[in-house]
């Protein structure tokens, strides 16, 4: 009889959807008995050549003893994945362990028709994510001297491969803990992979409408008449099993009879009919599906059920899925044309690329920029986005020559750190404009599928502007972002000049300006503009290119009240052109004008941005100007600090996880919390915990002289002011005497347990803190200690792996931490050595989910040394991290 607990587990969070590098789908899993069958076709399917490179000999079928070695696996020393597309498995990848417990040879095919499409480089990502959760370190391969795409998997792959030749045969070995550079390999065919499965949505060479409608003002007619009448260069096609004409077209019945290829199908059929649609366009072999067709969030749990087979079933037949609910996509580039969305034809072309979710939103924002007539460049409203995520816009993007400034209206986040990830690299080569809902990662929007966030408030915030991106509130903030973006250049620094027709105005924007960190270089308020056209002009112009000339001045705001006679266009046309002449930023400004479409006209390009608010402009300006001075600093850099043993903490933590009862956690004891912490190089001043005075004189002669003690009480044990903490405690007798004390002092609170600490260097008492979220994974926060600084919420946030500079700012983040370099007298702490600590912390959360909790608090920074008085250490069961070293697409 099998025990029970030999019965291998099957690992289902293994699974994963992934993109291919040709931006196509398939769905990754863990062998199961059950695949015998199709593992024997997928092997009689393959070419005489393929299963000799395999198996090194040429066999006709597998045997039924080989059929059960391959497929029934334990997930721990004989692990195997495969891939399929629909039914059919097209790649698969294994290891087996060897005697050495830490090495396992690892072995992949993949089908003929398959070949070339990266499939053997994403099973050998997860093969080692898999290794490595099982305490293998290291795999070995034995490959044919002929084999060389093979051998080209594990040389591309970033790791350092050792090679050697016996016997014909070339035995090959490598480490596969994560480095630089195969972290490297791995995001660069991620993001090749990804950019490409947009382009396929975004530039498709044909696009079918289904549920295309005669019915005037339906979403389907909408949408056929929207891709017609923008132009479309492609084929297109329109379905519809009832009617027999339809825009001019004749429309097919079904999907499987369009008479060509469909790169996109643009799908508005009832609820009800959307699977079976779905279902119909896998098997026509449509790459990519935008639907239009809502009702999942109002149908509840069935929806939501609904919407994740919907997304299984697309990405098992290889295609992306933009919605449910989504208003559609457009691309305005010439070569394409293409307006498959609700938004009005003609769209204006221009350099903004555009992602929202929901309708409401992506309305408001479309009709905002059409205000300001922004050119866009391409436009994705993902609705529910239940698959294609503002992460996959982002790595079009970086690619696209058409797009300069890239804009995110965000409600949901189902990958922040992939997002901080890619908006890094991102915002380097262009501006990131995120704008997103207060709520963002507390509640879900309905019909989104995604985690919320425990972290502490201001921690979403911080992730987004540690990664570059300009964050702003409103809809019509972005708006204002993107009109200086899209049509001036950046400025090179914060000095400001002003001109205005009116002192009062003028000095109101100054302070504003101020009020914003811009630096206000000079105000000139007294210009003549009501002597007519022909002489206003010209003094304009003059006076503005003399400013914009100064050295101290990096970019300009001319603010307006209304001039009788003098047209805003042309005082636009005027101030774009010195604007262009200068290579310095122009914003206008015309107070009392409620229409503000008439500054900004087709015939200055993007126009010149115009404002009826001084307020407005002075915040956008503000919010470029942080972007331009970010890009100026040094590329970040990835130190980590030295003298630490990851795979040591792993061990001991794989080892105390068997005493964690599902999902709650494990607080470790004061000895096993040091040996931990110690891994990394972080030290806990020892305490003692004593029942009689007796034994505190002991631990106190042990522990060296003066010393502490402390309540174990968890209000009390840091509060010096209530009574909590003795310190400078220089002889056996103070010490008995301070004991007494303060018994009886904590007699009302209940305090009956103390603890004897060596005294530590006098210094700013502080709070390092790190945990795991849900939503944003590993989260580092750091204050200083104390009621004024819990109360008025004073902390900063990073979410790990912090660079150099994240650690330096998370240091100098809190209001407060001015104390830390000097204050009223007081000696500067060693921030430095504090630094370093922080670092230590922010990769020991980053290298282990299984650490729930850890704060050190107080950690003592004095004027020559770091010290960290308390640590809490909690353990848990991992979630796993939503980016890892493996490639996966989050649902």
């Amino acid at each position: 009889m099998v025990k029970p607990e030999s019965v291998p587990v099957y690992p289902a969070y293994w699974e994963a959807d992934v993109v291919l590098r040709d931006g196509g789908t398939g769905h990754l899993r863990p062998m199961r008995a059950d695949d015998a069958d199709a593992v024997q076709a997928f092997h009689m399917a393959q070419s005489q050549n393929s299963i000799y490179l395999r198996f090194f000999t040429y066999k006709s079928q597998l045997t039924p003893k080989e059929l059960r070695r391959f497929t029934e696996l334990d997930y721990r020393d004989r692990v195997a994945f495969v891939i399929t597309h629909g039914v059919e498995i097209i790649g698969i990848g294994r290891y087996d362990r060897l005697d050495n417990p830490a090495e396992a040879e690892v072995a992949f095919n993949v089908s003929d028709a398959n070949q070339g499409r990266g499939l053997g480089s994403i099973l050998l990502e997860h093969l080692a994510a898999a290794a490595r959760e099982n305490g293998i370190g290291k795999f070995t391969a034995e490959v044919l001297p002929e084999n060389r795409k093979m051998m080209q998997v594990f040389s591309d792959a970033g790791y350092e491969v050792h090679r050697h030749f016996d016997d014909g045969v070339v035995s090959l070995a490598f480490n596969i803990d994560p480095t630089e550079k195969s972290r490297a390999v791995m995001e660069s065919r991620e993001h090749r992979a990804e950019a490409l499965s947009v382009t396929g949505l975004v530039a498709p060479r044909s696009v079918a409408v289904i549920g295309a409608s005669r019915a005037w003002g339906s979403v389907g007619q909408q949408l056929l008449e929207h891709v017609v009448e923008d132009g479309f260069t492609g084929a297109l096609y329109a379905v519809n099993q009832e009617a027999l004409e339809v825009s001019g077209m004749m429309p097919y019945a079904t999907i499987g009879e369009v008479p060509g290829p469909v790169d996109l199908a643009v799908i508005a059929v009832p609820y009800e009919q959307l699977l079976s649609v779905v279902q119909q366009c896998g098997a026509a072999g449509v790459k990519g599906l935008v639907v239009a067709t809502a009702g999942f969030a109002d149908d509840g749990e069935r929806g939501m059920a609904l919407q994740r087979t919907l997304v299984r079933q697309a990405r098992a037949n290889g295609m992306r899925l933009v919605g449910p609910a989504s208003l559609g996509l457009a691309n305005t580039d010439p070569a394409v044309s293409l307006n498959a969305s609700m938004a009005p034809v003609p769209l204006r072309r221009g350099g903004l690329g555009i992602f929202t979710q929901s309708a409401a939103i992506g309305v408001s924002l479309y009709a905002s920029l059409s205000r300001r007539e922004v050119g866009l460049s391409t436009v994705l409203s993902a609705g529910n986005r239940a698959d294609v995520s503002g992460n996959d816009l982002m790595q079009f993007w970086e690619d696209d020559p058409n797009t300069t400034v890239c804009a995110l209206y965000l409600e949901s986040i189902g990958n922040p750190r992939k997002f901080s990830r890619i908006s890094r690299r991102l915002a380097r080569r262009k501006p990131v404009i995120v704008a997103k809902s207060d709520t963002m990662g507390l509640r879900l929007p309905p019909g989104h599928a995604v985690r919320t966030t425990q972290a502490p408030s201001g921690a979403l915030d911080s992730m987004l502007r540690q990664s570059g991106v300009i964050r702003v509130d409103t809809i019509e903030q972005l708006a204002d972002v993107a009109q200086i973006l899209v049509s001036q250049p950046l400025p090179k620094g914060p000095g400001l000049a002003i001109l205005s027709n009116s002192l009062a105005l003028g000095k109101v924007v100054a302070d504003a300006a101020e009020q914003e960190g811009l630096r206000v270089a000079g105000i000139i308020a007294d210009l003549k503009l009501d002597t007519g056209q022909s002489v206003a002009l010209p003094l304009l112009q003059r006076t503005l290119s003399q400013v914009l000339a100064r050295p101290d001045v990096d970019q300009a705001i001319v603010t307006l009240l209304p001039v009788v006679g003098l047209r805003v266009d042309v005082i636009a046309e005027t101030l774009k052109k010195c604007s262009e002449q200068a290579g310095k930023p122009v914003v206008a400004v015309f107070t009392g004008i409620v229409d503000v479409r008439i500054h900004v006209n087709r015939q200055l390009g993007d126009g010149l941005p115009a404002y009826s608010s001084p307020g407005a402009a002075i915040a956008a300006l503000a919010a470029v100007t942080s972007y331009a001075q970010w890009l100026t600093l040094e590329t970040p850099s990835f130190d980590p600090p030295r003298g630490v043993a990851p795979q040591a903490a792993a061990q001991i933590l794989e080892r105390w996880r068997e005493d964690v009862l599902g999902n709650e956690l494990l607080t470790l004891d004061p000895l096993r919390t040091a040996e931990l912490l110690a891994h990394y190089g972080i030290e806990v001043l020892e305490s003692v915990p004593f029942s009689s005075e007796d034994e505190a004189v002991a631990a106190a002669e042990r522990l060296g002289w003066p010393v502490a003690i402390k309540t174990l009480d968890a209000t009390l044990r840091h509060r010096l002011d209530l009574g909590g903490v003795r310190i400078n405690i220089e002889n056996a007798q103070s010490l008995r005497r301070n004991i007494a004390q303060m018994r009886k002092l904590l007699e009302p609170y209940g305090s009956t347990e103390f603890e004897v600490q060596s005294m530590a260097e006098v210094g700013q008492s502080c709070t390092l803190r790190a945990i795991e979220d849900p939503l944003l994974g590993p989260v580092v926060s750091f204050g200083l200690s104390g009621d004024a600084v819990n109360l008025l919420n004073d902390w900063s946030h990073r979410v790990p792996p912090l660079s150099t500079r994240d650690v330096e700012e998370l240091v100098r983040g809190p209001r407060a931490s001015v104390k830390l370099f000097g204050y009223e007298g007081l000696p500067a702490g060693n921030v430095a050595a504090l630094e370093d600590l922080v670092a230590r912390v922010a990769l020991l959360k980053d290298e282990h989910p299984d650490i729930a909790w850890l704060e050190l608090n107080p950690v003592l920074v004095g004027p020559n040394k770091v010290s960290v008085l308390a640590a809490d250490l909690r353990i848990g069961n991992p979630a796993q991290r939503t980016d890892s070293a493996r490639r996966a697409m989050i649902s």
